[in-house]
């Protein structure tokens, strides 16, 4: 046999093993793909039971310290919360864009002093953030000086299971609590997307990617 034929036959065995690797390769990172997807899925679908110290009202969007229709749902939920004795807190967050008037967390503040009439002394403030991982290491940081570790997080139901694992990431035990907001296809595959790769490397280096 030529040294040629032997070198062919070398590099056609050398391809077929990279083929199977890509195929391999491939069938894991969907299959990873689909099983964060089912975990989303099903914690959108999921609502939590549990009472806790504070719930921690994830930020939308707010007009001119009026609350967006995904706010207000969550603000409401957090005052079912609060109105039910679930809750002795409730945390407001999110800062505002460069030409707001003011924040999203100080629109929460106002929505639930005045339409749920929770009182001053129950309500803090994160009004920083730009992101749900800075809003929930903020929050981490003050409530764990006020002895609080346990929260449940209100957010809309797809966003539940990646706010869920930063508040892990962060240092919270947290619970999501869901509003009634829509969980369409296009949001839990941004979701699934946005877990499977802070899975992998942090969320806040995820976070840090999206926010340079």
């Amino acid at each position: 046999m030529s040294d040629s034929t032997e070198t062919r036959r070398s590099g056609d065995r050398r391809s077929v093993s990279i083929r199977k690797l890509f195929w391999i390769g491939l069938l894991v990172a969907i299959g990873y793909l689909v099983v964060n997807f089912i975990d989303v899925w099903v914690a959108s679908l999921r609502q939590s039971n549990e009472t806790a110290p504070a719930a921690v009202v994830l930020g939308a969007a707010q007009y001119n310290g009026e609350p967006s229709r995904a706010l207000r749902g969550r603000l409401d939920a957090a005052a079912e919360l609060y109105g039910a004795g679930r809750v002795e807190l409730i945390v407001v967050t999110g800062g505002g864009q460069a030409e707001d008037i003011t924040t999203e967390a100080k629109t929460g503040y106002d929505y639930l002093r005045q339409t749920a009439g929770v009182p001053d002394e129950d309500l803090r403030l994160e009004v920083q953030g730009s992101s749900t991982y800075e809003s929930l290491a903020a929050v981490s940081r003050f409530l764990r000086a006020e002895g609080v570790d346990k929260v449940l997080v209100v957010t809309d139901p797809y966003h539940s299971r990646r706010s869920q694992l930063i508040a892990g990431e962060v240092g919270l035990d947290a619970s999501a609590y869901s509003t009634d907001g829509p969980s369409s296809l296009d949001r839990l595959v941004r979701e699934t997307l946005g877990v499977a790769v802070g899975r992998i490397i942090g969320f806040r280096r995820l976070d840090n990617l999206f926010n340079q």
